[in-house]
């Protein structure tokens, strides 16, 4: 049980977590000839040029940017392309500028952190302990000095931050930093110059077209009609490429979606929008089609409706899931399961670690026939600080390469396809209160119960609405059964509910045993006396009964 003395941070109510809008697939578009690969170089470099200028553009407006700007801008590219490519272009650079605007306000809160705790910690005495909720001073006089001036360097950077958050200055690269970064180390990448060039380029094309509902097959530019053939409209000034009506080109690779395959067939026979996308996978030389559209906002299901089949309770770890069923009344049913995954190598693999271990763990819930599956709603954001936890190196390590984000996010997305609910819950003290209330009573010769399993059942249990701890029995009035059932669940305001619970008998004080028979004989006393004692033993009245 925790501290009385400690006051404990408020729990924020579970919620069942929205249902992904959106739905993306993709298939390779295969036996392409030379020519339409060439075709596909053309436009999508000449497209690319176009974004690269009107991303400029949409930069130097800054916050000065209306609708009137982003009007005249569509008129120009409008005149090197089309009317929908320009809208096309000119949605990315807004998406792009506003994505940029987020990461800056979230890298300033992030330096405002970092400032918050190296002044905390300077104002303490030198080798002053800290606790759980705050750090404490530093170890030595050299420590100190070297944070203070990492203060100083923070505030310098949270200052031209905030200029730039307050002039709309971002910064944005087409193609990706982290590959502008790596021309500059390409021993360390194991590229040749050539090769960083063409998946530089590859990255900076654009060959995409967004969906127009009314329009034949739900797009004008970029079009696939049900039996799998894709046709391109092209730019005006790449018109005299085309091989068909209308300035169009038809590939001669056809496609055929099989995840989600029907759907989108319903969609493009009832001239639905979808928006596609070409891109170049350069490193191993193949072409993608992707197809995406939105879905209407649905009303998620009520959190009763949720509960009404049990939960699974799942603890996220570095190196697995542990997940635990409870039955709609907080109990825990057969074995705790665990799904392990291997969050090292890169992020392909990762990705598919983390998808695998997702596809496990709802293939058991459709089984167990629950209807919600209960999560914490985690956000290292503020644990990932270096000030905060200072020469912790590994466990910064740690929480940093823990996917929430992603894991949220895909794990939302599978459950809504096969019908499950997903319930966030707040992760205060889900692996304290679990420990200590359910690990060691589920113990038994046969099962080994960890202290996630037990974060998994104080999780799902949240998820439920009730209470972490066990229920006890309430304190009867008398020795018998007149107050009602004693394994009734106490009240929260019940004084001793988290007690042991007292063992129980099977008689009354002094009913014989059911079979007759007491189970051992009175024994003789052992004590000898040669005289009558004249001491007379007088009861205490505190202990008389009668």
């Amino acid at each position: 049980m925790a501290d009385p003395a400690r006051k404990l941070r408020a729990i924020a109510p579970s919620f069942v977590a929205l249902a992904p809008s959106g739905v993306a697939i993709r298939d390779r578009l295969e036996h392409l000839t030379q020519g339409d690969e060439e075709v596909l170089r053309a436009v999508g470099e000449y497209q690319g040029a176009l974004a690269s200028r009107d991303l400029k553009q949409r930069c130097a407006d800054g916050n000065d940017h209306s609708t009137g700007t982003w009007a005249r801008r569509k008129r120009d590219l409008t005149k090197e392309s089309s009317s929908r490519i320009a809208g096309a272009i000119t949605k990315t650079s807004h998406d792009q500028w506003a994505l940029a605007r987020r990461c800056q306000a979230a890298h300033i809160k992030s330096l405002e952190a970092g400032i918050r705790t190296l002044r905390h910690r300077l104002s303490l005495p030198i080798g002053e302990k800290g606790g759980k909720r705050a750090a404490g001073g530093y170890r030595s006089r050299r420590e100190w000095f070297n944070k203070s001036r990492r203060l100083a360097a923070l505030e310098v950077r949270h200052a031209a931050a905030v200029r730039d958050w307050q002039a709309g200055r971002v910064r944005v690269v087409r193609g990706g930093k982290r590959l502008a970064n790596t021309r500059h180390n390409l021993t360390g990448a194991q590229l040749t110059e050539a090769q960083w060039r063409a998946r530089w380029e590859a990255e900076r094309w654009f060959l995409a077209a967004d969906g127009e509902s009314g329009k034949r097959f739900g797009n004008e530019t970029i079009r696939v009609t049900p039996d799998g053939e894709v046709s391109i409209k092209l730019p005006a000034p790449l018109a005299y490429l085309a091989n068909s009506k209308h300035g169009r080109y038809v590939l001669a690779s056809t496609v055929a979606f099989k995840h989600r395959g029907q759907e989108w067939a319903d969609r493009i026979e009832g001239d639905r929008a979808v928006a596609y996308r070409i891109h170049l996978d350069a490193q191993r030389g193949r072409w993608y089609l992707t197809a995406s559209w939105q879905r209407p906002v649905v009303q998620t299901v009520p959190l009763t409706a949720a509960r009404a089949n049990g939960v699974i309770g799942v603890d996220m770890n570095a190196d697995h899931f542990a997940a635990y069923q409870l039955d709609p009344h907080g109990n825990p049913m057969g074995e705790p399961h665990r799904y392990f995954y291997d969050l090292s190598g890169t992020a392909t693999h990762r990705d598919a670690q983390i998808r695998h271990a997702i596809t496990r763990l709802i293939n058991w819930a459709k089984r167990a026939d629950v209807g919600a599956i209960g999560l914490e709603d985690l956000d290292f954001t503020t644990e990932k600080t270096r000030e905060k936890h200072g020469g912790r190196k590994r466990f910064r390590q740690l929480i940093s390469g823990m996917p929430t984000g992603k894991l949220k996010a895909r794990l939302v997305s599978m459950a809504a396809a096969h019908g499950l609910s997903i319930v966030a819950v707040d992760p205060a003290y889900t692996s304290q209160w679990g420990g200590q209330h359910w690990q060691k009573p589920l113990v038994t010769p046969r099962r080994k119960m960890s202290r996630h399993d037990a974060a998994g059942i104080a999780i799902g249990r949240r998820a439920l609405g009730h209470p972490i701890r066990r229920r006890t029995a309430p304190p009867p009035h008398d020795q018998s059964d007149r107050v009602g059932h004693r394994t009734a669940q106490a009240g929260p305001g019940t004084h001793g509910r988290d007690g042991n619970r007292p063992p129980t008998t099977d008689r009354l004080h002094g009913e014989p045993t059911p079979s007759g028979k007491r189970k051992r004989r009175p024994s003789a006393s052992k004590t000898v006396r040669d005289a009558p004692s004249t001491h007379r033993w007088v009861q205490d009245s505190l202990m008389h009964t009668g």
